[in-house]
């Protein structure tokens, strides 16, 4: 049986055709995204029609099952006939920060933790509805229902007007869902638009079907399966267990793991998700991760082997460089107006190779500190799983070891989000209790220098302490 799975992520929709029986991938398709913050949700479906053509053409044999997992937080607001209001607000728009910092100062973070899982920053969805009915209250007025990507696509998928759906790993990014009851809390909802609630979605189990596709020629009668957040998609892909701990370095940093119970972190630090098993999946995120190598390679008028030469040339500490890689603004911690910062700098060490050493140390800092936060609400860390487009980095793969502190193992380069999207289709498509068990094949790397490590950390710490407080 073939299956396929799909990635709607930041920059492009990515589709993978799978063996479900030993999750080998047997066809691909890649359309790509414009590099925006707010986006016409169409643009999706029509990469997601080209990535499928792609797969579907070059598969062996007719998909049965396909399930869909995409960026968390988007806001796609639609009116009574289905009608998208206005683009889509993705979880990188920062414009809802003075709403998100409203909302905790009316409730209180220790009580929206306890009640969401979450303490509102710009990334969720909850206040971005708050920031669209105090700036677009015409576009309010007529919202009729709200959906997160992945959810436009699997309706849109399904072809069935009147039933949305979504699961509880990407609900759970909302800011308007318990994880502990697995409830909509419409209540939020309609304190920020006035007393009016928009139609959620339903809410389906990890492995239950959402109908058939009817849509898409390629894809016509194959089972549909529920879909999740990117996130929860690769921890699926990944078939992690506790323990394990996935840092993904793709255009958003994060770091999660899977627990067995929900938490709240009343300091906003960590996010708890829902994962896509029926679990938990306590999770940071940084907004600034892959693109920092990018940019840093810019500046130094290199590629990306160039700038990991360079890096790997330089000595650990980068002679007192610190980057604070907050090109984007952040989110974790949450400086939305944030900008990068070098510190450090003098005569002798502004050179390209420490300039490259300070951007991945920098880089990585920040998703150990993420690492510190999960192991502060229980999270027990034996090893990181090295995921995302900047774990091909040579420099990242050896720096990464001394500056999280434990050993480090990065998987067989493959889009696993797209894979646990095909995962859980597969699951249902089975209709047993567990997902399928597929194989995971890794390359180690131990910790080393770890003493080192701590005081390159330090150093981070303290220049973060200096200019933000």
């Amino acid at each position: 049986m073939f299956v396929l799975g799909m990635d709607s992520s930041t920059q492009s929709t990515k589709a993978l055709v799978v063996d479900a029986e030993d999750g080998s991938v047997v066809a691909e398709g890649r359309a790509s995204h414009p590099p925006h913050s707010e986006i016409d949700p169409e643009v999706w479906w029509r990469a997601c029609g080209e990535a499928v053509r792609q797969a579907v053409d070059a598969a062996p044999g007719p998909v049965e099952a396909v399930a869909v997992a995409g960026q968390q937080h988007g806001m796609v607001a639609l009116d009574t006939a289905g009608t998208v209001l206005r683009d889509a607000l993705l979880w990188n728009d920062t414009r809802s920060a003075p709403q998100a910092r409203r909302l905790t100062e009316r409730h209180g973070a220790a009580e929206l933790a306890e009640r969401t899982g979450l303490v509102p920053v710009a990334s969720f969805t909850l206040t971005k509805l708050a920031w669209l009915a105090e700036n677009e209250p015409a576009n309010a007025a007529r919202l009729d229902r709200v959906l997160l990507p992945h959810d436009w696509l699997t309706w849109r998928l399904s072809g069935n007007p009147d039933r949305a759906v979504t699961d509880r790993g990407d609900a759970s990014g909302t800011g308007y869902f318990s994880p502990a009851s697995a409830e909509w809390l419409p209540e939020l909802c309609r304190e920020v638009l006035s007393d009016r609630a928009p139609r959620l979605p339903e809410v389906l189990s990890p492995r239950e079907p959402a109908g058939e596709v009817t849509e898409l020629e390629e894809l016509r009668g194959a089972v549909l399966g529920p879909g999740t957040g990117d996130n929860m998609a690769a921890a699926l892909g990944l078939g992690i267990e506790p323990g394990d701990v996935v840092v993904s370095v793709g255009t958003s940093g994060t770091a999660f793991a899977v627990t067995e119970q929900p938490c709240g972190d009343p300091t906003g630090t960590v996010a708890g998700f829902c994962d896509a098993t029926g679990r938990y999946l306590p999770l940071i995120a940084t907004l600034n991760a892959a693109r920092v190598l990018d940019s840093t390679a810019n500046a130094l008028g290199t590629d990306l082997a160039g700038l990991d030469e360079l890096a790997l040339r330089a000595e650990p500490g980068a002679e007192g460089l610190t980057l604070l890689p907050y090109l984007d603004g952040e989110r974790t911690p949450n400086l939305p107006d944030a900008t990068g910062t070098l510190t450090g700098m003098r005569t002798g060490n502004l050179t390209p190779e420490n300039m490259a050493r300070a951007a991945v140390e920098g880089m990585l800092c920040g998703l150990a500190d993420g690492i510190d936060a999960l192991r502060n609400v229980g999270v027990t860390v034996r090893r990181v799983l090295l995921i995302g487009g900047a774990a091909e980095s040579a420099a990242v793969r050896a720096i990464a070891p001394m500056l999280f502190g434990v050993d480090v193992q990065v998987p067989e380069a493959a889009e696993y989000v797209a894979l646990g999207a095909a995962r859980q289709a597969a699951w249902v498509a089975s209709g047993t209790d567990q997902p399928p068990k597929w194989p995971l094949r890794c390359e180690s790397y131990e910790a080393r220098d770890v003493a080192r490590g701590e005081e390159i950390r330090e150093k981070y710490r303290d220049a973060a302490q200096r200019v933000y407080g």
